[in-house]
């Protein structure tokens, strides 16, 4: 009888054990063994990431850095292929000498147009002096037929020659008034050829720019968390290459129940425990 007894008892005890160490690893996880004005709760460590991508399309030529390596501020870390940037900034600095020689041939046509003006300048003064004495003559010719000492004929043809040397100032006036307006245009080819020149200049600096944003730099020190893409690889603006980690701006994301969050006040002391060292606070 003793030993039936004896033999119900012993599962009642064990039961017993059980629970007892189950609520005490239930008290020791739920942080129930904090004194009084003390809260738990979990968290995460993040860090500032940074993502070292393209700016323009491209092909990948290499990269200098593996997962875990620690970089410094400006240090290279890969390089794009800049064959056609560089074939591109060829083209342009052609379009740049051929401006130039575009401006060169347009002051040429300046000085050309410049010279043709005087020279319908001088014409122009020529043909007023041959109309001066055009009708200089003629009023001789007139007063001489006054008294019948020249004939008809003398002053039709003086009459002629003035109407003659008036027409030719009107021309020669109007091929002056041509020449200022060549040198107009002239000028005009000048000012066109010269922003050409500016145009061709501002597209090699943009290329230029793009060459060098091609070798990828690290923006501060840091370490390499991952390589999202690998050399030989076709990147599309703002395609990720590397990503970095900036180990100087490490903060923790804490999470607490609300009406323990609501206690806390700013600059109160905190105490982290790792899961990888429980043994250490920090």
């Amino acid at each position: 009888m003793k030993t039936a007894f004896a033999s119900r008892r012993l599962p009642i005890a064990i039961a017993l054990v059980v629970a007892v160490a189950i609520y005490l690893a239930w008290a020791k996880l739920s942080g129930g063994g904090l004194p009084s004005g003390i809260a738990s709760g979990n968290g995460r460590i993040e860090a500032v990431e940074i993502d070292i991508a393209t700016k323009t399309p491209g092909r990948i030529k290499e990269i200098l850095v593996n997962e875990g390596d620690f970089v410094e501020a400006g240090q290279v870390l890969a390089r794009m292929d800049t064959e056609q940037l560089e074939a591109q900034r060829r083209q342009a600095e052609a379009q740049r000498k051929r401006a130039k020689i575009g401006v060169d041939t347009a002051r040429s046509l300046v000085t050309q147009r410049e010279a043709e003006r005087t020279a319908a300048a001088a014409v122009v003064a020529q043909r007023k002096a041959q109309l001066d004495a055009a009708q200089r003559k003629l009023a001789r010719s007139e007063e001489l037929a006054k008294r019948e000492t020249v004939s008809q004929q003398v002053l039709d043809d003086d009459r002629a020659a003035e109407q003659g040397a008036r027409a030719a100032v009107a021309a020669a006036e109007a091929q002056l008034a041509a020449s200022e307006a060549a040198i107009g245009s002239a000028k005009a080819l000048v000012v066109d050829a010269e922003a050409a020149v500016d145009a061709a200049q501002a597209a090699i600096e943009s290329i230029t720019t793009d060459i060098n944003d091609s070798t990828l730099r690290s923006p501060r020190p840091g370490r390499v968390q991952y390589r999202v893409a690998q050399p030989g690889e076709v990147l599309s603006a703002g395609g990720r290459v590397l990503n970095l980690v900036d180990l100087a701006d490490v903060h923790m994301t804490f999470f607490l129940p609300t009406a323990q969050a609501g206690q806390l006040a700013i600059g109160s002391e905190a105490r982290i425990i790792l899961d990888a060292a429980p043994q250490y606070a920090i």
